[in-house]
């Protein structure tokens, strides 16, 4: 219990830090890269699992990959909006995956462009880049 009072804080760090941007390619990626290094290991601390998110993470990878064939970000804006409601079914069946959502929402909220949307992107990938280097599966 100890561990999620004190990583607390990391949740709301990013919120406050995503919810001053205008647009999410605005968060300046060194703010990205160091919020993901600890908001990893604290999802692992919470005890998220990959596959508690995976349906998430496929759907972020099929868009990112119809971006690059389409070119518009308006060929795929409907999707990204969409992919609040997969978070919200994932936090609502496993609560591990919360924080997750409650953090990639408010980020999905910013993202109104192609650059906007890579953005998101690379902060999912660092995310689980430094959760999958903490030990989680």
């Amino acid at each position: 219990m100890s561990e999620i009072v004190k990583s607390k804080p990391i949740v709301e760090e990013i919120l406050a830090t995503i919810q001053r941007l205008k647009n999410f390619k605005d968060y300046p990626i060194r703010n990205l890269v160091n919020h993901a290094k600890e908001f990893g290991p604290f999802l692992k601390n919470q005890r998220l699992e990959t596959n508690q998110v995976r349906k998430f993470l496929d759907a972020v990878n099929r868009l990112k990959a119809e971006l690059a064939e389409k070119g518009e970000f308006s060929a795929i804006e409907t999707e990204v909006v969409l992919l609040q409601p997969k978070l919200a079914y994932a936090a609502a069946r496993q609560k591990p995956a919360k924080p997750l959502s409650d953090v990639m929402s408010v980020a999905i909220d910013k993202v109104n462009s192609k650059e906007d949307f890579e953005r998101l992107v690379q902060f999912l990938e660092s995310i689980i880049a430094y959760h999958k280097a903490e030990g989680g599966k």
